[in-house]
């Protein structure tokens, strides 16, 4: 027999309740990738595809954004990952910053 996953509410708190209280601990920040005239479109999917780890797929639809409107936000993390992702798109040379959520 397998086993089945029961949800176990907690007393007094609903599912709500404890979200809004987790996205109050940690504020987010976003992590914006911006236009530039340097970097070709190949090259700026092929870099998203490495940092973050996405599908070709996603790379391209991010690339199209950052491309067609000026930027795109990539991520949304904690201030530390979020600096990290910016150190890292800036290491391939590409604009990147990060804003609070």
């Amino acid at each position: 027999m397998s086993e089945v996953a029961v949800p176990v509410a907690e007393p007094g708190i609903d599912q709500e309740q404890r979200v809004q209280s987790r996205d109050q601990q940690a504020p987010g920040y976003k992590v914006i990738c911006w236009d530039d005239p340097v970097n070709l479109m190949d090259y700026v999917t092929h870099v998203f595809e490495v940092v973050f780890a996405w599908p070709k797929s996603k790379a391209e639809r991010h690339m199209l954004q950052v491309h067609n409107q000026g930027k795109s936000v990539l991520v949304r993390e904690s201030f530390e990952k979020a600096e990290h992702y910016v150190h890292q798109l800036q290491q391939y040379s590409l604009h990147a910053t990060v804003e609070p959520d």
